[in-house]
């Protein structure tokens, strides 16, 4: 499933236009951005939380030339599925 299946399905459930639901996705995914470059943690409950997560520095090696590169540390989006999620999927 893509962006605009998923437009699809959140218009037909919802009883939108594909316009409505097409700024009602764009919104939601532009809230969850917002929080999370804030820093902020956004728990949806059953569905799960979204977080930051701060990645260390690391020594890695590139795989073609085996050469060592430095990698800075960095802030990365982390997801944790709640339990209707979960169940939902197994």
């Amino acid at each position: 499933m893509n962006k605009s299946d998923l437009v699809q399905v959140v218009a037909g459930e919802a009883g939108l236009s594909k316009a409505s639901a097409e700024k009602a996705v764009n919104a939601v995914f532009d809230g969850i951005a917002d929080a999370l470059g804030k820093g902020d943690r956004l728990s949806l409950v059953g569905f799960g939380t979204f977080s930051v997560a701060d990645r260390a520095a690391r020594v890695c090696r590139n795989p073609k030339t085996g050469e060592k590169i430095n990698v800075a540390a960095s802030k990365v989006p982390k997801f944790k599925p709640g339990k209707a999620l979960k169940d939902k999927v197994a």
